[in-house]
């Protein structure tokens, strides 16, 4: 295992309070970085005090993309520890992207302990808010500077720590998402099972123009025009009257740990999930015959998002009286009474910083 070296800050910043908090907006007082080069394996593991850091102009990262990242989010519990929302979901999905985008992944205990030390290390930073959380984005991105068509032979793996609040401005009332039928987020073979930054480069046009006109996000289409993937941050669920239905994963939609574990919380609740594929017209159809009865989005920065409103075509439809159904309320809040340390954690999801190896 590599030696973390640390060099803390000389001045420490300031925490901002939980009200001024919003998201991915403040950054903690340091972060770690590991190097990697083809023959000589991990090293330079380091905790430095958060800044700029050099690329060579030719970067693999800056002409061919080749980068991937994660979320995860660490919480202050009852007594006063901190514990993290299911690392190894994360560490796993890393694992299968790095494979994809063709960059070595660090080890699991790398891994694990660049979490630990870091936030140890920024533990001042855990917000004390019951509505705040650590949100966590460990990065892999090729540094190799060349110009040419192959995979980086060396790598960077960084984390930054950020205090989060709310993820949408409207905290969790009832999004408004418009239905995205000409634009194609990801297409059979490509990446949209995987976490790369140029997935999300993609959205973001489609997004913008949704944010024009007043929705929150976007919900992405196959080639088919027809058939569900998912929100741009989020995976989808629906409620019907005779069933849960969420998309099936089938390698153009990101397996998110909030679907994950959406669907394990609901299958302990009695409340089995069908996993298969579901087409907006479908959705619209069943809305119209009054047996959609909630919609939700999950995902680490919003937990659980009900939403309130559909647009497709010019079309608006909305879904239960644009309230917060009763299903989406029982999962918020048993998620993140489990993520706070406030309920039972019966499927062992959250992980004790100090026992991450």
């Amino acid at each position: 295992m590599l030696t973390i070296q640390q060099r803390i800050a000389s001045s420490l910043k300031p925490v901002p309070p939980a009200e001024a908090l919003g998201f991915g907006q403040h950054f903690t007082d340091h972060w770690f970085f590991a190097k990697y080069s083809e023959g000589s394996g991990w090293f330079d593991a380091r905790i430095e005090p958060y800044g700029p850091f050099s690329l060579d102009p030719a970067a693999s990262v800056l002409h061919y993309g080749q980068s991937l990242f994660e979320g995860m989010k660490a919480f202050l519990q009852p007594n006063g520890s901190i514990a993290i929302f299911r690392p190894e979901f994360n560490y796993q999905r890393m694992l299968s992207g790095a494979a994809r985008m063709c960059l070595i992944p660090p080890s699991k205990e790398l891994f694990m302990t660049s979490l630990r030390d870091l936030i140890l290390v920024d533990a001042r930073w855990v917000p004390t808010h019951p509505h705040c959380s650590l949100y966590i984005r460990p990065t892999l991105i090729g540094t190799e500077g060349f110009l040419g068509v192959r995979p980086s032979r060396e790598i960077l793996y960084y984390v930054i720590l950020s205090p989060v609040g709310s993820y949408y401005a409207n905290g969790s009332s009832p999004v408004k998402i418009y239905v995205e039928d000409t634009v194609m987020r990801a297409a059979p073979g490509g990446m949209g099972a995987t976490k790369a930054g140029a997935n999300y480069a993609a959205s973001l046009r489609s997004a913008q123009d949704a944010k024009g006109k007043g929705f929150a996000q976007v919900l992405w289409l196959e080639a088919d025009q027809e058939t569900i993937q998912e929100v741009g941050t989020m995976n989808v669920f629906f409620v019907f009257r005779d069933e849960i239905v969420t998309p099936e994963l089938n390698g153009n939609i990101l397996a998110g740990s909030l679907r994950q574990s959406t669907i394990e919380l609901l299958e302990n609740l009695g409340q089995p999930v069908t996993v298969r594929r579901i087409g907006i017209s479908e959705v619209i159809e069943r809305l119209k015959n009054n047996q959609l009865m909630e919609a939700f989005g999950t995902g680490t920065a919003a937990v659980i998002s009900p939403i309130g409103e559909l647009s497709i075509n010019g079309e608006r439809h909305i879904i239960n009286n644009n309230v917060t159904g009763p299903l989406s309320s029982l999962l918020y809040e048993t998620i993140t009474g489990i993520q706070r340390g406030l309920k039972p954690d019966k499927l062992n999801w959250m992980v004790p910083l100090e026992t991450l190896t």
